[in-house]
Order: C-alpha cells, then structure tokens, then sequence
C-alpha cells in the first residue's frame, strides 16, 4: 500500500442535496492540499447521485469516487462505513474529514475504529504545521492539526495524529466557508462497485421523517442575540421582539440558553453556531472569546452592555453602554415610528 497526501471529505447528501457542511469541507480540504501539494477527494455514496459528481467537482474536488447503489439511497452505518474502510485500504488517504452533523457523527467513529486511527470530533479549524516528539526526539512534518473548544469551550485544544493515517476529524457547520462554484474546474470522477457482506444490513430502514430546522441561524441576514446580561424572561421577550421586528433570527449566548431563556438552537459561539449576519446585536453578552468566535466574522455588529470595558466592545462597530432594558424598548420604538 503506497502512502499519499490527498485529502478527503465524505460527501453527505440528502434526496440529491449536497450538505453545505460537505462544500465548506471541500473548500477547507482546497486548503490543505495546496500546502501538501496534493489532491482533493469526494466520497459520493447514494442512488441516482451520479449527477452530483460534476457539482462536487466544480466546488473543490479534484477527483470524486462515487459509490452508487440501491442499497446506499438511505444512510445506514455498516454499508456506508464498509466502503469507506475499503477505499481507505485501497488509496491510503493522508487526511480525512467529516462533517460533524448526525450522519457524520455516526460514521466517523465507526470508520475511526475499523481503520485503527484516531478521530478528532467537532474541530472549528484546522490546519497544516510540524510536531516535535520529546518523547521519540523526532519532529513529524506537515501534520493535520485539529483544533476545537475543550473543557465547555473555556480553553481550545490543538490535537495532532502523527502516528496513524488517515487523520480523520469531523468538522462543526458553519465555521468554514464554502467556495463559489467554478464550472470550468476539470476532474476524474470513478464509479465504483461497492462490496458488501450479509451482515451489513442488519438495520432495515423502514420509513424515514425528516422536520425541518426551526432556527435557521447560518443563513440569517439579521440577528439579535441575548446573553448573561438578560436579568427576567420579559427582557428576553424584547430581544424577540426586536428581532420580529427587523426580520431576523433569535440568538443567544451560552449563560442565556443555561438559564432557560431560550432553547440550545439558538446558540452562538464555540459550543453553538458560527453565523456572518449583516447585522448582530448583541443585548447583554459580555463577549468572551468562546462566544465571540462564533460571531465575529457579522459585516456589522452592534453591541449593548452595561459595562464600558465587555469585551464585546473589542468587535462592536457600533456600541451602548447601558441597560437592555432600557436600550432595547427605545430602539424598538424608533423602529415602529419609521415603519408606520
């Protein structure tokens, strides 16, 4: 088995819809091989997708296996890790990523584990650098390093594999940006035979529910979030109310999702969502890293805090010092008046 330095991203898709999470991976995967001076893979699985190789190709692939079967149109574990392992085996990747949605959570350790390599989970970055073994006095070059929020998001970890390939690491959605689609890009794509064994199928899909997200926080123009600062529930009803009126999204920081204000949906930070609004508010968030990592890419951010000196203020374009509950009514007041 031959070792090289391509890049892989698994390719989730849904009824023919690529994940966004897989074009940003695509995009982040781009990166990477330009240092490694290697390729782009897409691992392709489902039935009747073979249409989806040209897209994946015109954001960032330079080569696309596509697995296309009867037995691949519903995601099931066995089936879709066998040909994984297969094809790592086959190819000898050098990294591996995933996207850390449920399918991606669910398959990733399960390949992880029957390739006998290690597995970062959730990384908001990663990147390509050295690592020096005291132990061994050897320094490993051009390592994936997987970086995430650890402890709660109160520190942020760097993890390095240098001893087994591929390096595999699921990536959190929205923390990366996807390329735009380049349709004169040129690449291989190679249909495959996927092997199975009896016991792969196991697990019967016998009908499938999807519902719809209720929070669509990554594709808001406008948010309002509240954090630690909102004291009552009835404050908390202003910041709804605020972004009602502005066409937005309702969002939080972590101490108000902690405190029941609002469900774990509407999070932004390290351990919620990464968004780039047009516009964000932030009521009453103080604006620790672990938050402001999840928003501070927004075109333009307003924030509203009691304390001159949050560190908020740090990525704010526009700032108030005071109370939400003060702040808040009024700023909803002059956008009643303009609207009538």
């Amino acid at each position: 088995m031959t070792e090289n330095r391509d890049v892989w991203v698994f390719i989730e898709q849904t009824d023919g819809q690529i994940a966004e999470v897989s074009l940003e991976l695509l995009a982040k995967a781009g990166e990477l091989a330009e240092i490694l001076e290697s390729q782009v893979w897409g691992l392709l699985f489902g039935h009747h997708v073979d249409g989806l190789a040209e897209e994946i190709i015109h954001f960032g692939a330079d080569r696309v296996l596509v697995a296309d079967h009867p037995e691949l149109a519903m995601y099931r574990t066995l089936p879709y890790c066998r040909i994984v392992v297969n094809l790592i085996e086959k190819h000898n990747p050098d990294i591996f990523l995933i996207g850390a949605t449920p399918v991606g959570r669910d398959l990733a350790p399960r390949v992880a584990s029957s390739a006998q390599v290690g597995l970062t989970a959730d990384c908001t970055d990663l990147q390509i650098g050295d690592y020096q073994s005291r132990k061994e006095k050897k320094i490993y070059k051009d390592l994936l390093y997987q970086i995430r929020p650890a402890f709660g998001g109160n520190i942020i970890a760097t993890i390095v594999n240098p001893q087994t390939k591929p390096q595999m690491a699921t990536v959190r959605e929205g923390v990366m940006q996807a390329n735009r689609p380049d349709d004169t890009r040129k690449g291989e794509i190679e249909r495959i035979e996927p092997a199975f064994e009896p016991g792969d199928f196991a697990l019967k899909v016998l009908s499938r529910e999807l519902r719809q997200p209720s929070v669509r926080l990554k594709d808001a123009p406008v948010i309002v979030a509240g954090g630690g600062g909102v004291d009552d529930p009835k404050d908390f009803q202003l910041i709804e109310e605020l972004a009602h009126i502005l066409g937005g999204e309702v969002g939080a920081s972590r101490a108000a999702v902690d405190a029941g204000f609002v469900s774990r949906e509407h999070q932004i930070g390290q351990t919620g969502a990464t968004v780039r609004p047009r516009l964000y508010i932030a009521a009453g968030i103080s604006g620790a890293i672990q938050h402001r990592s999840g928003m501070d890419d927004s075109n333009k951010i307003i924030a509203i805090n009691t304390d001159p000196d949050a560190p908020i203020f740090q990525v704010a374009h526009y700032k108030i010092v005071g109370d939400l509950g003060e702040v808040l009514p009024l700023l909803i007041q002059a956008l009643r008046e303009k609207a009538r």
